[in-house]
């Protein structure tokens, strides 16, 4: 049925998230440091892999760049939708919501994290490439393939940052659930290059959520999210 995939997704990072919390109650404060720095390492390699492979292109024997002007016109635009937007803003007001509600008002980093690992497993091909798959041919393969790696990322996660991590299931259920929904009903007519440039340019900011894990939060990812609209409509384009 479609939406399956996105259900198992969800299942594995709340068992992720409480397996992590499980585990990061029984860790001193500088393991969970260095873990989080472990973490955010292994983003930024996802995210720096992610872009590669959609900017460089092997042609007459040498290496090429392809799509920069498509990245830096779609993070532009998207940077400015999404400050006049003030969606980052937004969500960590949905994230002191869910502090709130679920007791958690003494958890000071609890929205840090919800923001954080719900960037990490919303942004990518995967989310959105499996959700057209579950939505169109009924096929959950890659959002189960997802779910093992959201899993782990979860879990470290809320080892290393807290509680707040176990919720990134509530925008990964509503973002791949939407996205499946709307290609049920629209049928496997999304542009392949499309959903290239969108993977492209998610790496992009799935490298910027590494960055932000590293060095401390720099840079407002949520705020540049509108990118992908950009990104996907460019690859609809007659170029």
């Amino acid at each position: 049925m479609p939406g399956f995939g996105t259900l198992i997704n969800v299942t594995a990072i709340i068992v992720g998230g409480l397996a992590g919390l499980l585990f990061g109650n029984k860790l001193k404060d500088h393991y969970r440091e260095t873990l989080m720095n472990g973490i955010g390492i292994a983003t930024l390699m996802l995210g720096a892999g992610g872009v590669m492979r959609g900017m460089l292109v092997f042609k007459d024997g040498a290496l090429e760049t392809q799509g920069t002007m498509m990245l830096i016109i779609s993070l532009a635009l998207g940077a400015i939708a999404g400050e006049w937007l003030q969606i980052e803003e937004h969500i960590e007001q949905f994230g002191d919501w869910l502090k709130k509600k679920t007791g958690s008002e003494k958890d000071g980093g609890f929205v840090h994290a919800f923001l954080t690992a719900s960037l990490t497993v919303c942004i990518g091909a995967m989310a959105v490439v499996g959700s057209v798959e579950d939505g169109t041919r009924f096929d959950p393969s890659i959002l189960e393939a997802k779910a093992v790696l959201d899993f782990v990322i979860v879990m470290v996660m809320a080892a290393s940052m807290g509680k707040g991590a176990i919720f990134s299931f509530v925008p990964v259920g509503i973002f791949q659930g939407t996205i499946t929904l709307i290609a049920f009903f629209i049928g496997g007519n999304i542009p392949a290059d499309a959903l290239n440039h969108l993977s492209y340019v998610g790496s992009a900011l799935i490298f910027c959520v590494g960055t932000n894990l590293v060095w401390g939060r720099k840079i407002r990812v949520g705020n540049l999210l509108p990118s992908l609209i950009f990104a996907m409509l460019w690859g609809l384009l007659p170029l």
